[in-house]
């Protein structure tokens, strides 16, 4: 609206300058015959005077237009005399601060409409620019008299007037109503946003889609999930159809579209599973559900579905049914395990004193697997005489206290053959609490119980070994076997040194060597232990321990399974104290640590090359991530890295190589590179150093990341070019508030010239006429005409951009009419 006043008023001036020159012809043709043409250019004068008379109140007119127009848009003018605190306020002004026109309008007045919580920031601004003479532009609250809050956005130009006093001319609009439409349109679209955010979330969860189906036009509109169930990029626009029947798989093409079309002749829901492959060449299987849209007259015209992919549901039915199979195995497994361990399972009924046998425990007992319970008078009669008070007594105890049952004991067979086995028994307890049965197992030692013998013949030979190596020697003969409560553990005496316990304690339950071991190691080696038990399967671990006395020391457990002749029969392995190793390993690992993430916090890679066989000798973790590879990728070449970089820069930057490598000097390049992930354009600088000790194309350097940087380069030469614009806009926006003043202005010189005008005209009238005096009236006439062409020179001055503010626009500088009666 602003500038199209503008320009009303400046065609206004325009006339008026039109008619001033007008005038100003006649009075020069006057001059030459002003005797005998007096009578006829009195006539003419007095019509230019109508004709002006017309022009101002044209202006006035024009003057009231403006008005209107700052009332319809919310906004007001106002001038600000900075040394004498004068203001002036247009009629809009008055009514967005809500004060009347009797009001006499001041900065504490302005103050007092602030709101609080904006007045400390509105004086600071107000301050500054009574001391510094900047633009100024600030939106704001002001809290009206009748308590109401209104949102206003004042702009004003600074300049001087014609006594080069800082003055103000600028706009109030009162922005209420936009601010709070903002306001709601924001809440709208992230309300909107949101919810579309949800329902995205939630077909990615449900790898669910929706899709529409036009059945005229044969195309389909996907949502972003079904895009990428089907590999596809997610994109905006129609799908056709037989695209997507090229990617459902050949055998199901047909089964698919029946069901489509059988939906559409029945108006059923369509129901169907299928195939697809990606583009990428996968296969995926997805369940569709899709219901019929009809028009006004029943005929369908779209279909609405929902494909969800359920390819790793139907992994996981058929991993179910592998997991059932591995069971079956594992069953036989277990029964193969107990058969080549010599342990046998029980079950002893506590109610009907009936015990269930597995397989291999009938054949510890050398007896024919059977179904069925045995009596456990029975069982008694299979213990040997002097055993069977011990083993019933370990039995009764333990159902009486709850604890697990653990003997060893002798059992006759059949064909008289003595038998060592070590049982062991966990108590099963209803609801109540009360037991009801007893599991355990029971395995034949007596192999190991005679090679025990021989073993201790050894023993001293190995502990001595031991000592002087500072490493001690482990075995279990229950690991990976049967799971008993110390794993049939042997340590040698080193072993107990190592772990700060007394050798006559003997070897420590599995609970007590868990103790031993650091609180933040325990539960890694509990794992480890379980892996070795379950999978058979050796270990090499370095663990700390703490001592008894608290000294905190570094242990290498190393442990293989031992295998004789095809049979599994434990572990055996050494523990060694590496204390002093393993500090110093430490120390070498923190100081990489620390160099790494400080390359990466800095972007900096490092890296060590050879340019002429393109041999990488050396590359930082941070160097791989910077160019968009995986760290984890071994032996990346260093034409892969070179390929990275920006097509327009690879001969520049081969270049450098070159020439660094052919006179063996450092090199300092920047570049750009398209990360080999994503395909993002970085900014890098490298840094080369020859080394000095190697071959001429031997280099080591450093590559960081300067994108940030020269981003924010750019940022500053773009901010400075807006804050050109902006500043070409403000003083095209001030001449609106302008266009009042320059037409007062450019209306007092041209009322001087008619003044004159009339003088001129009454000396030419005297007879004889007054020449002289003439001439001084048509010279004042020449100055008022020549002061209204030079407003509108610097009026037009103004309007070209990085033009200086003209303080003489506001200058009350025209002379004062009554002179020119002199």
């Amino acid at each position: 609206m602003v500038p199209i006043l503008i320009l009303v008023i400046l065609g206004l001036l325009v006339v008026l300058l039109s008619s001033w020159r007008r005038n100003r012809k006649l009075l020069l043709d006057a001059r030459g015959a002003a005797q005998v043409r007096a009578g006829e250019r009195t006539n003419e004068l007095e019509k230019a005077n109508e004709d002006l008379k017309t022009a101002q109140a044209e202006l006035q007119r024009r003057w009231q237009y403006l008005a209107e127009a700052q009332r319809l848009s919310h906004s007001g003018t106002f001038g600000w005399k900075v040394h004498s605190g004068e203001l002036v306020w247009s009629d809009e002004t008055y009514r967005i601060l809500g004060s009347t026109r009797e009001t006499n309008p001041t900065l504490d007045l302005v103050f007092d409409r602030v709101h609080p919580e904006d007045l400390v920031r509105v004086r600071d601004l107000s301050d500054r620019a009574a001391q510094n003479g900047i633009d100024l532009d600030v939106e704001h609250r002001i809290l009206l008299p009748d308590g109401a809050i209104r949102y206003v956005h004042a702009v004003a130009h600074a300049g001087r007037d014609s006594s080069g006093n800082l003055e103000y001319l600028g706009v109030v609009t009162d922005i209420t109503e936009q601010r709070l439409a903002d306001e709601e349109r924001e809440a709208l679209s992230r309300d909107l946003q949101e919810s579309k955010a949800w329902l995205e979330e939630a077909q990615r969860v449900a790898h669910l889609g929706y899709w529409v189906w036009d059945l005229q036009t044969n195309h389909l509109i996907w949502s972003d999930e079904t895009y990428r169930i089907f590999g596809l990029s997610p994109q905006e626009g129609l799908i056709d159809l037989d695209k997507v029947r090229e990617m459902i798989h050949p055998d199901d093409r047909e089964p698919v579209f029946r069901t489509a079309e059988e939906a559409v002749r029945s108006g059923v829901r369509a129901d169907c599973e299928h195939r697809l492959f990606r583009p990428n060449g996968e296969m995926r299987v997805v369940h569709s559900l899709a219901d019929l849209k009809r028009d006004a007259s029943g005929r369908p015209h779209k279909m609405f579905g929902t494909t969800q992919d359920i390819t790793e549901r139907k992994r996981a039915d058929e991993q179910l049914q592998l997991m059932y199979r591995d069971l079956q195995e594992s069953k036989a497994s277990l029964e193969e395990a107990q058969r080549i361990a010599h342990l046998g399972s029980w079950v002893w009924d506590l109610e009907k004193n009936h015990v269930t046998y597995s397989d291999e425990y009938y054949r510890i007992f050398g007896l024919t697997p059977t179904k069925g319970p045995i009596d456990i008078a029975t069982v008694r009669e299979m213990i040997h005489p002097e055993d069977r008070e011990y083993v019933f007594r370990i039995a009764e105890e333990a159902i009486r206290s709850g604890e697990r049952a653990d003997c060893e004991h002798r059992i006759v067979r059949p064909n008289g053959e003595i038998r060592i086995v070590h049982s062991l028994g966990d108590l099963k307890k209803d609801a109540s609490g009360r037991p009801y049965q007893m599991f355990g197992i029971s395995q034949d030692v007596t192999d190991r119980r005679r090679a025990e013998e021989a073993l201790r013949r050894s023993q001293f030979y190995l502990s001595e070994g031991e000592r002087l190596a500072h490493m001690g020697s482990w075995a279990s003969s229950d690991l990976g076997i049967s799971w008993s409560d110390d794993l049939g553990i042997y340590w040698s005496e080193e072993v107990y040194k190592i772990y700060g316990l007394d050798a006559k304690d003997g070897p420590p339950t599995f609970e007590r060597f868990l103790a031993a071991i650091h609180p933040q190691d325990r539960a890694s080696m509990a794992e480890t232990i379980k892996a070795m038990h379950e999978q058979r399967c050796g270990c090499d671990v370095t663990k700390r321990i703490v001592r008894s006395d608290g000294e905190v020391r570094y242990v290498r457990c190393v442990g293989v399974p031992v295998v004789e002749d095809g049979i599994f029969k434990g572990f055996n392995g050494t523990t060694m104290d590496v204390t002093e190793h393993e500090l110093l390993t430490q120390e070498l690992r923190q100081e990489q640590g620390y160099l790494a993430e400080a390359q990466r916090l800095t972007h900096t890679g490092s890296w060590a090359a050879n340019f002429v066989t393109g041999q990488n000798v050396h590359l930082s973790d941070e160097t791989v991530r910077m160019h968009g590879f995986d760290p984890n990728e071994e032996a990346i070449p260093f034409e892969r890295f070179f390929n990275t970089v920006h097509t327009e820069d690879q001969l520049v930057v081969r270049t450098a190589l070159e020439n660094a490598t052919r006179t063996g000097t450092d090199y300092d390049i920047e570049y750009r590179i398209c990360r080999a992930d994503d395909g993002e354009i970085r900014f890098f600088r490298s840094l080369g150093h020859h080394h000095p000790s190697g071959e001429m194309a031997d280099y080591v350097g450093t590559t960081m990341d300067i994108t940030e940087q020269k981003r924010a380069e750019q940022e500053r030469e773009r901010l400075r070019q807006l804050e050109a614009d902006l500043a070409h806009i403000n003083r095209v926006n001030m001449m609106g508030e302008l266009a009042a003043a320059l037409a007062h202005e450019i209306k007092q010189p041209i009322a001087a010239s008619i003044t004159s005008a009339n003088a001129l005209l009454r000396w030419l009238a005297h007879d004889p006429p007054d020449l002289e005096r003439a001439r001084a009236a048509a010279t004042r006439i020449e100055q008022d005409g020549n002061r209204a062409a030079d407003v509108i020179n610097r009026l037009r001055s103004f309007y070209k951009k990085g033009a200086p503010f003209p303080p003489e626009l506001l200058s009350n500088s025209a002379s004062n009419p009554a002179d020119s009666n002199n």
